[in-house]
Parts: C-alpha cells; structure tokens; sequence
C-alpha cells in the first residue's frame, strides 16, 4: 500500500535548512514529517526535475527515458513534444502522453506551439490553434511549449496570438524560445505572455530578459552547452531560473542528468540551497506540477542522496514507489506500439550532385556545443562542373531530404564535422525531421540516406569498408527498444562517425541542428539554403 517509514537528513531549500527528520509515507503520500535528535546519514531533497527537454531527443519513448531517468533522481520532466507533433501532429502528442502513462514518471507534456517550425520546411503535419486550444484543454498537457516563432509575437501573427490567448485563457505558461533577443523586442516578446527563455548564449541576454520577469532556463544538453555561461547567474537570481538539458542523446542520459548539473554549481562555489531550488522547486511551482515537495500531504516524490557534492543518488521515490536504487532502475519495461509517417524512395549519388554556378559559396560553419551557425563564403571546389567537398578545408556537402514525399533533395555546404571520409545521415532532423546528411562525396551520402529509408528512420554512418545504422522506428526518431541498449548502439555508431575524423562532441546531435531554421544564422532546409536572422531563403552561391 506504499506505506514506509523512511530516515534522514532533510533539505528543507526554502528555509535553506538542513535537520535530521522521519518522513512517514501512507498510500503514497507524505503522513508526516518529524525533527528528530539523529537520523540516517542520506540527504532527502524534492526530485528533480528537468524544466524543458524533448524526449525525443534522447531516441527513447517516455517509458525508457523514464526507467533511465530516475536513476539520477529525476521524478519529472517539462516535456515539449513539438518533434513528434512535427511528424504526426496531434496523433504523435497523444502517443507520448498514453506512453508516458505507462511508468510512474511524472510527464508533463506541453501543447507545440509550432508545428510546422516554419513555413520554409516540409512538416508531416499541421496544429493550427484550434488543435493547440484542443490540446490545452486536456489535464495533461500542462502550458503552450516554447514559441519559436518570434517574429510572429513581435509583428502581430493572428495565429500565433491566439495560441497565446488559448493558453491565458485555461490559466497555463507559455514557454519562450527567443535566441539573442534583447532591449524593446526582448521586452515586447515577454509582453506578450511568455515566461520563460532556454535559449540565451550569455548572461547579458540572460539578464536583460530577467529584468523584465522572464524565467531563465540554464540548458545543458548534448549538443547546445550553456551552462557556464550562465551559471554565475544562479547567486543572485536563483528564484528566477531552473535548470533542463532541452536535448540529451540515449548515452548522456545514462550518464546523468539535472544532478550532474547541481554538482557542478556546487563546485563553483554556488550555495547548494539555491541550486537544489533551481533543479526543484522552481519548475514544480511554475508549471504548477503534481510534483511534491516533501510537504505534509504531497505525492510522496523525493529523493536520497549519498552527498550534495557529487548529488550521487541512493533512492529515488515517486508517489511513494521506490522506482530507482543505487544506479539502478526498477520500472519494468512495457510493450511500446510503433507509429509513424515515412514515404520516401530509395536515393542515388546524382540526387546529390549540384552545378557550379558562380565562384563563391555560403558555407555554414557549426559550431561545437552551441545551436547557433555562422556563414562564410568560400570558394567552390569544381571537378566537371560539378561542385563537390573538399577535406582538404573541411567543407563537406550538406543535404536535407524530404521523408514525406519523393521530392529534389536541397543541398549545401558546411564546415566543421571535419569527416576525412564517409557520410553521417539522421531522421532526427530538428524540427520537421527529414533525412539530413553530411559527407565526403555523393556516393557515401547515398548509402547512408538509404539506409535511414531503409529503416524508415534511424542515424547511419558509413565509411569506406563499414556501415552501421541504429533504426528509430517510432515516427522515425524514436526506438521502442531497451533504452540502456539504445544507447550503447549510439555509443558505437558515435564512436564510429568520430573514427572517420569528426572532432565534435556530438556530430550526430550537432548534425540534427543544422536544419533548425529558428536558430541563426544559416540553415538548411529541405526547401534549401536559410538566412535565419532575415528569415528568408538565400541562394548556395553568393556570387
């Protein structure tokens, strides 16, 4: 009946003190807590949780992200899933919350605020506001998932606002999304109803939103690394920031979480109380979560810790049930159903052929840990006419293929994943989630476009002699397989893209990234090249 009597030394973050207490659980719920002389030498402190993360980003369906999740003490999650709803719509949001039912994760699901991103990309569906009002009345979707479509907010979109109304109206946040936005636009954006921001690269941006009511969120993600930049932040404003990691690939889930990320402010020398209020209560009271919070009469959701230096767990408990045990989980897995939207034929070499047509090209420059891209101009290298990459400078050939229908795939230039030779390609796409692919020549961007077709979705490397794919077919970015052994399959296909010379981090996070049109400065979508600080499409060549 999930009654326990359980010991310890209680983090009490709001009085910012630490006493040795008994915490009775009845029916899964907190009874009591009792001061006491001595008690267990584990801290007990509210679970964390992660204040905006797209599961699908970890390759995992919310059952398996849960069962690896909760190993690190995470008991909740603000879950934006406009991925899946950019392949499925509606559908896909439903598929994520009836999945998510199935563990005692706490999931709180957001209503996409953006599907399709943009116009300038294909998407495999469409939520207008009438489906994002629909969403918003359901008890499970908890606020309106981050507006990327900034320029919309600042001129007017009808659209766009009555999303924002829709969300007002039942009494829900509104996430923010808004890159390098400052002054009057940063002020009028906020204006406008939106809350919270998880895309500021610097505390000046960081504080010029704060001063104006807006929640920080400090990411820290495989991809998009924020965290010491804005971490200093957390001395004086921990009552407006929380922490989340946005996207984290299968391998750095079973690393650790939003408890890595307290170890790491506690060694900078942030005061652990303010930490733990950013990790845990912050997200609970703002998005107003069935979370509890070691309070007479809340969900009994909390957690053990060995110390609040590294924050390594001992238990984690959820409504009462211990769900996680000395880095191991103890959510059982589930049967998970496939779904998903994928037509698109089998690919050759000449889809990726693209003519010389004058004698500089934009190249986009990624950039290792950060979302943001910058355009050069650099000139082509030209064998029969036909532009193609040159290793030598490190500028590969970029594609983006459309997974919806057979269409003309668009093509690019890009500089740094720094492949030697071979292709990387992924389904994981951000956000409409078509075939991206980076390589050495047209033949090996081929094969590893064909074998994500293959498998209606999944990322492929491929080399002179070897392939490999990791399938993802829930919607085509997801696997419904054991998430510890979907990321040992990421570790080696990962290892293998950085044996063909990639120096990233991340390549295939980074690589999903590059068709992210709302993030600037260039981009590449499967309607082509995208200036994203005008937003309008801009030509390969730039003479």
């Amino acid at each position: 009946m999930k009654s326990f009597t359980i010991s310890g030394q209680l983090i009490d973050i709001l009085a910012k003190e630490t006493y040795p207490c008994t915490i009775q659980v009845e029916n899964g719920v907190i009874s009591s807590v009792q001061r006491t002389e001595s008690a267990d030498p584990y801290f007990i402190i509210p679970g964390f949780i992660d204040a905006h993360v797209h599961v699908e980003s970890s390759m995992l369906v919310p059952s398996e992200f849960a069962r690896l999740a909760v190993v690190h003490g995470t008991v909740a999650t603000v879950s934006d899933p406009h991925e899946i709803g950019n392949v499925l719509g509606t559908e896909g949001v439903k598929y994520m919350i009836e999945n998510g039912r199935k563990t005692p994760f706490k999931f709180a699901f957001g209503a996409p605020s953006c599907v399709p991103a943009t116009t300038f990309e294909t998407a495999g569906a469409t939520i207008d506001a009438e489906g994002v009002r629909d969403l918003l009345e359901m008890e499970e979707i908890r606020y309106l998932a981050e507006m990327m479509n900034w320029p919309g907010v600042l001129y007017g979109d009808e659209e766009v606002y009555k999303k924002i109304a829709a969300a007002k109206e039942l009494g829900k946040p509104v996430d923010g999304h808004a890159p390098g936005l400052k002054g009057e636009q940063a002020k009028k954006y906020i204006e406008a109803g939106i809350s919270t921001d998880h895309e500021c690269f610097t505390a000046e941006e960081a504080l010029d939103k704060l001063k104006y009511g807006m929640k920080i969120l400090i990411r820290e993600g495989s991809a998009a690394r924020n965290f010491e930049a804005l971490a200093d932040l957390l001395h004086e404003h921990y009552d407006s920031m929380m922490l989340c990691s946005d996207d984290k690939h299968p391998d750095n889930l079973v690393e650790g979480h939003i408890n890595t990320l307290c170890a790491r402010a506690v060694a900078k020398g942030i005061d652990s109380y303010k930490v733990l209020q950013a990790a845990c209560i912050n997200p609970a009271t703002h998005y107003n979560l069935p979370v509890g919070l070691l309070k007479k009469g809340d969900p009994a959701d909390f957690v053990m810790l060995h110390d609040l230096e590294s924050f390594r767990v001992h238990k984690t408990y959820i409504d009462g049930d211990l769900v996680a045990e000395e880095g191991k989980t103890l959510i059982p897995r589930v049967d998970n159903e496939i779904i998903n939207h994928f037509s698109c034929e089998l690919k050759s070499p000449d889809d990726f052929s693209i003519k010389a047509s004058g004698q500089t090209l934009n190249v986009i420059e990624a950039m290792d840990g950060q979302l943001i891209t910058n355009r050069l101009q650099e000139p082509p290298r030209i064998e029969n006419g036909l532009v193609i990459a040159d290793t030598d400078r490190d500028i590969l050939k970029l594609t983006v293929v459309n997974r919806y229908q057979d269409a003309d795939p668009a093509i690019s230039f890009i500089r740094n994943f720094g492949l030697k030779n071979g292709a990387l390609a992924s389904c994981v796409g951000h956000d409409s989630h078509n075939i991206i692919a980076v390589g050495c020549d047209d033949e090996a961007i081929a094969q590893a476009v064909n074998l994500v077709i293959k498998n209606k979705g999944g990322i492929s490397a491929v080399g002179r002699d070897e392939e490999m794919v990791l399938p993802l077919p829930v919607a085509g970015i997801m696997s419904a397989d054991d998430g510890y052994e979907v990321a040992r399959q990421y570790s080696a296909i990962d290892k293998f893209s950085k044996s063909l010379g990639s120096e990233l981090e991340s390549p295939f996070m980074t690589l999903s990234f590059m068709a992210l049109l709302v993030i600037p400065s260039v981009k590449l979508s499967d309607k082509g090249l995208f200036d994203g600080d005008k937003f309008a499409f801009i030509e390969p060549f730039a003479s």
